[in-house]
């Protein structure tokens, strides 16, 4: 049998040196201000693609990827839909090479939905990865369009999908595009829960956002992007709707958004056609700018915050074992040890 005895004033005498190194740190790190890669250097653009089932999100991607071959632009595409069939876009990363849909319904016995959902959350475990890499051919990309599954909610509101999106952001300029369909949205209802939607992603990713109208080769988008500009204009329209149920509530909401409007950028386009595609690429540019003085610096301060937070943590918890440490000084702790 061994025997240990602790020294107390040796440990004491550890816990106040740590304590004041923490204490120190703590005064470095409010004086410093963190720095990312897409703050100090010429990075690629990541766009994330979002929007409702049907809106025409894969097609967009098949367009993107065909105009950036025709201009000369270095694009580089990610799939992350684990439930699609095909994908008309050559996708670089591909979700469905690491995650098997099917079989992650079948072994944890999931629906069509939280399939997606936990294949999502699965292959954000490893995200760190394809960041990497990412940041590896960073100097060779000018682009990187990302598409989402096309339940919205399961990209969106999912911890896999905020890891994904913040990750991203911390190494890239990153902003989001929301594809709208633009024949749907000629209902005044419909137009409106595509603008709360729009809006809740907006504030929920904390990214720059444009809308892009799709399918404007069928409509024109003219008479959407007018209702954001003209709030008389979306009343008039809801006037003469027969969804009368919707009406009063419609208005309230238009009240409320006029707001977003404001600060939103929209553009139409045509996943077909090409239509609109050099004007969106202009307005992704744009967010850039939007990303860096406004993004960047929400991130540092919730960074911050979050190291003072664990600091005055550790120091409660330095102080907690100091205080046991020293109400039983004297005492004499022996362990014992069988071989």
């Amino acid at each position: 049998m061994s025997q240990f005895e602790i020294n107390f004033d040796e440990i004491a005498s550890a816990l106040d040196n740590a304590a004041q190194d923490a204490a120190a740190s703590a005064t470095s790190q409010e004086n410093s201000v963190p720095t990312y890669p897409s703050e100090t250097r010429s990075s690629p653009v990541v766009v994330l693609v979002i929007g409702m089932a049907g809106a025409g999100k894969t097609a967009l991607m098949h367009r993107l990827n065909l105009y950036t071959v025709e201009k000369g632009i270095k694009g580089y595409f990610i799939n992350l839909d684990p439930a699609v069939k095909s994908t008309p876009f050559g996708a670089n990363i591909d979700i469905r090479d690491t995650v098997n849909y099917k079989e992650v319904m079948s072994q944890y016995g999931l629906g069509p939905n939280g399939a997606i959902l936990t294949s999502l959350n699965l292959f954000a475990t490893k995200f760190d990865q394809v960041v990497q890499l990412l940041d590896k051919r960073a100097d060779t990309l000018d682009y990187i369009f990302i598409d989402t599954p096309g339940q919205i909610e399961a990209f969106t509101w999912s911890a896999g999908g905020m890891i994904i999106q913040e990750l991203l952001a911390s190494s890239f300029p990153t902003t989001v595009i929301y594809v709208g369909d633009t024949v749907r949205c000629t209902s005044p209802t419909t137009f409106m829960s595509n603008m709360l939607y729009s809006c809740s992603v907006l504030y929920k990713s904390r990214l720059p956002m444009i809308i892009a109208f799709n399918k404007v080769d069928v409509v024109p988008s003219s008479v959407v992007e007018e209702w954001m500009c003209d709030f008389e204009s979306y009343m008039s329209a809801l006037d003469s709707s027969t969804e009368d149920y919707m009406k009063s509530f419609n208005r309230s909401l238009n009240l409320v958004m006029d707001e977003f409007y404001s600060h939103i950028r929209r553009v139409g386009v045509s996943a077909a056609t090409g239509q609109g595609i050099d004007d969106l690429f202009r307005k992704i540019d744009e967010t850039v700018i939007d990303f860096k003085t406004i993004y960047l610096p929400d991130l540092q301060a919730r960074v911050l915050r979050q190291k003072s937070k664990d600091l005055i943590r550790q120091e409660m918890d330095l102080q907690r074992l100091h205080e046991d440490i020293v109400a039983n000084q004297g005492d004499k702790v022996v362990f014992s040890v069988k071989k």
